[in-house]
């Protein structure tokens, strides 16, 4: 029983990757240019160019942003803020808070299961350089992944390496990404969409930069005290002992 269920994950790992791969593939048939386009427009983070780009679909403009963001997420190291602007824009920002939160959401859901599955010693890798390699078990449960991914502007591809590589489940993960990806992509989309009309919102983003700073704060301030906590309660624990 056992070695059939691991076939049957082995069958459903093929069909995966093999319709990501045609999927991906029939992207590239029908709009040649649309890699080389995304790459560019991202690396140069091209807030006008995206827009322009997304209009010249017309009705389609959804979708392509959508797949734009979902790529961009499954990357990993690509910056994802210059689409989300751009929804903000074209689309509104309740429109576009919606749109680039599920887009993001299943392309770092995409990324998390190929490091967990395909690329474990690049995600390594990645942990390794940024020093966050004994920080593993903070990345192991639903809330931890939520307060990660609620931090706006935080480094998706770290926080999927740290996750593939800890002991969360796929359902943790996905609940604690849709979660905390939230709050995040919305401050993301107001932030990029009131700074283009600067003009018409300079009042509304300075309130939410403040807010933003205070909550954000707050919580960091909050994690630290939780920790130094946890580090004296051991100490005294440990001194009992003695």
């Amino acid at each position: 029983m056992k070695h059939a269920a691991t076939l049957s994950e082995t069958h459903i790992k093929i069909i995966f990757f093999a319709l990501l791969i045609g999927v991906l593939g029939g992207i590239h048939l029908l709009i040649p240019d649309f890699y080389r386009t995304v790459w560019d427009l991202s690396v140069s983070g091209n807030l006008d160019g995206t827009i322009e780009y997304l209009r010249s679909f017309g009705v389609w403009a959804v979708v392509v942003s959508m797949i734009i963001d979902i790529v961009i997420n499954i990357v990993g190291f690509l910056p994802s803020i210059f689409i989300s602007a751009a929804n903000g824009v074209l689309f509104g920002i309740a429109a576009g808070t919606v749109i680039s939160w599920l887009a993001e959401t299943i392309g770092v859901v995409i990324s998390f299961f190929f490091m967990r599955t395909l690329f474990r010693h690049k995600a390594k890798e990645l942990i390794e350089k940024s020093r966050m390699l004994s920080k593993l078990d903070e990345y192991s449960t639903l809330k931890s992944m939520a307060v990660a991914r609620a931090l706006p502007y935080s480094p998706n591809g770290l926080i999927t390496a740290l996750g593939a590589l800890s002991s969360i489940s796929y359902r943790d993960y996905i609940l604690g990404t849709l979660i905390g990806k939230l709050p995040s992509v919305a401050v993301e989309v107001v932030v990029g969409h009131d700074v283009v009309m600067l003009e018409d919102n300079a009042g509304r983003l300075t309130v939410l930069i403040v807010i933003v700073v205070i909550v954000y704060g707050g919580l960091w301030y909050w994690n630290r005290r939780q920790k130094a906590k946890k580090v004296l309660e051991q100490l005294k624990r440990n001194m009992e002992k003695k």
